[in-house]
């Protein structure tokens, strides 16, 4: 069993604000929690599902801080968080069962690329998908949400910046807005995931409320940031958060 003392649940907590942040804000913060649960020793699969303990109350009370902004939109991001159930009950199944090193490598690639699409012209990009400026291929979303829940019920890390592209460029929302359906879509897709890991014995419950302290209060704030900053801010917030997780799954550092 798994012991800390009052350094190493100081660590979660703080971890777990500045992932919040960055996780409402854009995404990108479990690359930061999921390295430092595996370095307080514990293993990574048990990482992963504690982590979504933290996810769980994250996007709750980011919830309620977009509520108080009076942008939430939680009608629509649970329709949206439907069509991504089947992919996360496959991708969660995966999870407790596969390891997924070679899969962080590709996908610190392709990250960079999800990133750079958000500073593409909105007109030349969003035509190409069918999103922002023509509807004709808006049916893409739907099997583009499936793909995505298939993701961040294998690993979570960076699913918030594939949501938000998918949103961002096939349903024509504005950045703000699509981070109001992103933390629904995360919330609800989260409570069967955690069932799933929870009876595969991979979460250590005490570790994932110290860390969901720490992720409630940075969803909060992450919240009021995104609304009050305007989505200048929140381009600047996705390179980094970016940059910093494909540098880390790439074993950069």
């Amino acid at each position: 069993m798994y012991e800390y003392d009052f350094l190493s649940l100081a660590l979660l907590f703080f971890t777990g604000v500045l992932a919040g942040v960055i996780n409402v804000m854009a995404g990108g913060g479990s690359s930061i929690v999921l390295p430092v649960l595996i370095f307080l020793g514990i293993d990574p699969t048990v990482a992963n599902g504690t982590n979504r303990v933290a996810i769980l109350f994250q996007n709750f009370f980011a919830i309620l801080s977009f509520r108080k902004e009076g942008i939430a939109d939680i009608r629509t991001g649970i329709k949206l968080a439907i069509f991504t159930l089947p992919g996360v009950l496959l991708g969660a199944f995966a999870a407790v069962r596969v390891g997924d090193e070679l899969f962080q490598k590709i996908l610190a690639v392709v990250l960079i690329f999800v990133c750079a699409s958000f500073f593409l012209n909105v007109g030349s990009f969003g035509n190409l998908l069918g999103g922002r400026e023509g509807k004709s291929k808006r049916w893409v979303l739907y099997p583009a949400l499936v793909l995505i829940g298939f993701y961040g019920g294998f690993i979570q890390v960076g699913v918030g910046l594939f949501i938000m592209a998918a949103l961002y460029h096939l349903m024509g929302a504005s950045l703000a807005k699509v981070n109001v359906h992103k933390v629904v879509v995360v919330l609800f897709y989260t409570i069967p995931v955690i069932l799933i890991f929870f009876l595969s014995g991979n979460i250590s419950w005490f570790i994932g409320v110290c860390l969901a302290a720490g992720n409630s209060v940075g969803g909060w704030f992450g919240a009021t940031f995104s609304v009050r900053g305007g989505e200048k801010y929140i381009r600047v917030v996705l390179v980094v958060a970016v940059g910093l997780m494909a540098l880390k799954l790439l074993g950069i550092f």
